[in-house]
């Protein structure tokens, strides 16, 4: 092979992949390292090399191995972040700002930061059925919902490992807690107060891992089939019992106005024929074939008189 002949051109994507491999050498790494820490947000005197090559590489997008040796892959370095959606970013093991970042473009560096998405929007927690032994000793299957959202990203990320499991599981013990000091009579007419004391319960268990409670409802209560017999007894019972003394009342309220009527009968004896017509009256329009002979009371007395005389 001669000496003297001419090495083959270097393509610009080559030529420029070896400048890059020669700027970066050992001599650099410490000039990447403290740009690394430095905030990169932060304006600087001299731009380092990295920014440079960052520009250099916006301009030679279309190369792809440039790219991929600036940027390393395509989605590592600038992160877009949805309206309904925060950024926690840690730099070197810090939360970046101590404030999570979004909506909108943010920019990740790919050595240094790790970052977490956090959903913003409301969150629908089905709390399972569960069995609870009421006040009153009796064993009922009770089931509700909770809907709740996260207000602060950074408490959700940094404070609890799994905010939702935490609050899931938080949401069933304080149900069964809340419901286990109730009666049933209680259970059963004030679902809405026992809702607003879970609530109020967990939005202050759950203010420090940056969750908001917004609403808890109790779906369902079930109870055994024997109870709602014995239930169904009694209720039955007691409407009995309160027919029976609807009856009485209205007894008790007819022979008052049979009294009065009868003493004003007495006072007027005319008043007694005239009743009598109209009694007739009524039967012959309700049965025609029954004939009533009405008598006069002072026949019935004169009567009475000369049989007690003879």
């Amino acid at each position: 092979m001669d000496p003297k002949r001419e090495a083959p051109k270097k393509s610009s994507t080559e030529h420029f992949i070896d400048l890059f491999h020669e700027g970066f050498s050992s001599s650099s790494c410490s000039s990447l390292s403290e740009w690394q820490l430095l905030d990169p947000l932060r304006p600087t005197k001299h731009p380092p090399k990295l920014v440079v090559l960052e520009e250099l590489g916006t301009a030679l997008a279309p190369d792809t191995k440039i790219k991929q040796l600036i940027f390393g892959d395509e989605k590592s370095l600038n992160k877009v972040i949805k309206e309904y959606e925060r950024a926690v970013v840690f730099r070197l093991g810090r939360i970046l700002s101590k404030k999570a970042k979004g909506p909108g473009l943010i920019l990740i560096l790919p050595c240094t930061d790790i970052f977490i998405k956090v959903d913003l929007r409301t969150v629908t927690c089905e709390i399972p059925p569960q069995e609870i032994l009421t006040k009153d000793a009796v064993t009922t299957q009770v089931d509700g919902v909770v809907y709740y959202r996260i207000h602060s990203a950074v408490s959700a990320v940094a404070n609890v490992t799994d905010v939702h499991s935490a609050t899931f599981l938080l949401a069933q013990t304080t149900l069964r807690n809340v419901l286990g000091t109730k009666s049933l009579a209680q259970l059963l007419a004030g679902r809405e107060e026992i809702a607003h004391n879970i609530q109020t319960i967990l939005d202050s268990a759950t203010d420090h891992w940056g969750i908001k409670v917004a609403r808890v409802e109790i779906k369902d209560v079930r109870i055994p089939v024997a109870m709602q017999r014995a239930m169904a007894a009694e209720a039955e019972a007691a409407r009995e019992a309160r027919a029976k003394v609807v009856a009485a009342e209205g007894e008790m309220n007819a022979s008052k106005a049979l009294k009065q009527a009868s003493m004003v009968l007495t006072e007027s004896p005319a008043g007694l024929q005239l009743r009598y017509l109209q009694t007739l009256t009524t039967l012959a329009a309700e049965n025609n074939s029954t004939i009533v002979f009405p008598l006069p009371i002072n026949m019935l007395e004169g009567l009475g008189q000369k049989n007690r005389g003879g």
